[in-house]
């Protein structure tokens, strides 16, 4: 199976980083998250990627130019201002009957094997991946007479589910495609042919939406809480460069 990661976006809202650098090359850890994103399928056994470029392409191409991976890594130009959906949509030649789709900017440590046997017992074309929503802020508990009990910081709030990216999709799903939005667009599409499942995740997840995601990402590499993305070492990459779809 294929890996289609979306890496074309401004990310505006990590800004001033993305100002000049792509927000999938913001770094964790001495590496781009891109590459981290990538090590959570290489881990598994999933080593063929399309990444889908478009702003600051020139960046992440000079990274990959050259670069020792022990993958396949075919890089494409999507276009600076193609939505997530339009992206997919530009590289569907390129992906096989079944294949992942992810972004390049979240981290999560589903199993990507049941995510497909899942995905493989159901009648759908798409499988999401979701996961419990932690809240940005810390909460507070009070008793019936107002007195604080107890201060929860960012808790965890299982009754509401987010989606993770991690998706699998048959290439039927081009058939029932519409508008540029995969979030806005496509996915409500789907479910209202009821071909869209959603797989739980109870697991670690976190995304890198700005710039303070960033700086907590990285303090958690530097308390080694992402050992389990570190691989091992592997043979030469191979490197192809598309021309825009």
């Amino acid at each position: 199976m294929k890996v289609l990661i979306l890496a074309g976006g401004r990310g505006t809202r990590a800004y001033p980083y993305t100002d000049y650098l792509p927000k999938p090359m913001m770094p964790i850890g001495g590496k781009p998250i891109i590459m981290r994103v990538m090590q959570i399928f290489a881990n598994q056994g999933v080593t063929d990627f399309v990444l889908s470029l478009g702003y600051r392409k020139e960046i992440i191409l000079d990274y990959f130019a050259g670069r020792n991976m022990g993958w396949n890594v075919e890089l494409v130009d999507t276009g600076d201002e193609s939505d997530t959906g339009d992206r997919v949509r530009l590289c569907k030649d390129r992906l096989g009957d079944e294949f992942f789709v992810t972004y390049s900017d979240g981290l999560c440590d589903v199993n990507l094997a049941k995510l497909c046997d899942f995905h493989r017992g159901h009648d759908g074309l798409v499988s999401i991946t979701n996961v419990p929503l932690r809240s940005q802020y810390g909460t507070i508990e009070s008793d019936r007479e107002g007195r604080v009990r107890a201060f929860r910081e960012k808790p965890v709030l299982p009754e509401h589910r987010i989606n993770a990216g991690f998706c699998v999709m048959n290439k039927g799903v081009f058939d029932l495609w519409e508008g540029h939005s995969l979030e806005r667009d496509v996915f409500p599409n789907l479910l209202a042919h009821k071909t869209l499942y959603s797989y739980d995740h109870d697991g670690f997840f976190k995304s890198m939406d700005t710039f303070k995601d960033q700086q907590e990402l990285e303090a958690m590499f530097e308390a080694r809480e992402f050992d389990w993305i570190e691989g091992p070492a592997a043979p030469a990459a191979k490197l192809a460069v598309a021309e825009p779809a």
